[in-house]
């Protein structure tokens, strides 16, 4: 029974050793350490499987793409509703003047 519990405890100890780096990795290593390790992993991933990760950039660019082209379609149709306001801005002030003037005219 006694060398159960010890292997037990060791390996416990075994658990706590691997627990005690993943815990830690913010706080000893620091946020950055943290972003790099992603980045490598992430790295590995693409060399490893370079058709899949192809894949994801066609069609993950090709819809930044589309937005891309609506967003600017959208704006254009902005510029040309704020342009068609404008204009009517301009005629509703002259008719307003010309309307009061032909008013005062017609009180003389």
């Amino acid at each position: 029974m006694a060398t159960e519990q010890t292997s037990n405890e060791g390996q416990q100890e075994k658990g706590n050793d691997n627990a005690v780096p993943n815990a830690s990795l913010l706080t000893v290593g620091g946020f950055r350490n943290a972003v790099f390790e992603q980045y490598r992993k992430a790295k590995e991933n693409a060399e490893a499987y370079p058709y899949v990760w192809g894949s994801y950039l066609i069609v993950y660019g090709g819809f930044g793409l589309w937005v891309a082209y609506r967003y600017k379609k959208l704006r254009n149709t902005e510029d040309r509703v704020r342009a068609l306001q404008e204009k009517l801005r301009t005629l509703r002030q002259e008719r307003e003047s010309n309307v009061k003037s032909s008013v005062v005219k017609a009180a003389k």
